[in-house]
């Protein structure tokens, strides 16, 4: 799923080499996301937030520039999120809350006003720690939302999924 954790481990990879993650047409010098290795046998990577297809590489620089070693086609799929919660929480109580997506290490589920941006700031967890936990509702009643909140390369700050909260 485009967005979320892609898990690769490497076998006999030079001590110098990186993974990175390119449209197949890109030169070597041009990625998307980059991830030094320094001598381990695996790494992770979050995927481009927009589906499509892309070229999973491993990488070394020789006369201080990227050559390709290796390559392997990588193909995401669109982001989807779910998300579950009470509709309706007294102000400042707890609102258990619930979100599954691509899980990538900023993604995050908020509580926001409807009409906020979709880099708003409010009560907020990370889905990649923890599916589930309690936020604090704000103390000001009024509509708002559950977001899953998508920030991946390619896509940052994309709302994947809403749910309309009532703050009384």
């Amino acid at each position: 799923m485009a967005g979320s954790m892609l898990s690769v481990a490497i076998s006999n990879a030079p001590g110098t080499a990186r993974l990175a993650i390119a449209r197949p047409d890109d030169a070597a010098t041009r990625a998307i996301i980059v991830a030094e290795l320094s001598g381990r046998p695996s790494a992770s990577l979050q995927t481009p937030g927009d589906a499509g297809s892309y070229e999973l590489r491993l990488t070394q620089d020789r006369d201080g520039a990227p050559v390709i070693l290796l390559r392997q086609p990588l193909i995401t799929t669109p982001p989807s999120a779910t998300l579950s919660a009470p509709s309706r929480v007294a102000r400042g109580k707890g609102l258990p809350a619930r979100g599954i997506g691509p899980n990538g290490e900023q993604d995050r589920v908020v509580i926001a006003p409807k009409d906020a941006a979709a880099d708003a700031a409010g009560p907020s967890f990370f889905p990649a720690e923890n599916s589930e936990a309690t936020l604090e509702a704000p103390e000001t009643p009024g509509a708002y939302e559950l977001r899953y909140v998508m920030h991946a390369p390619l896509a940052e700050h994309r709302i994947l999924a809403r749910q309309e909260i009532t703050v009384e």
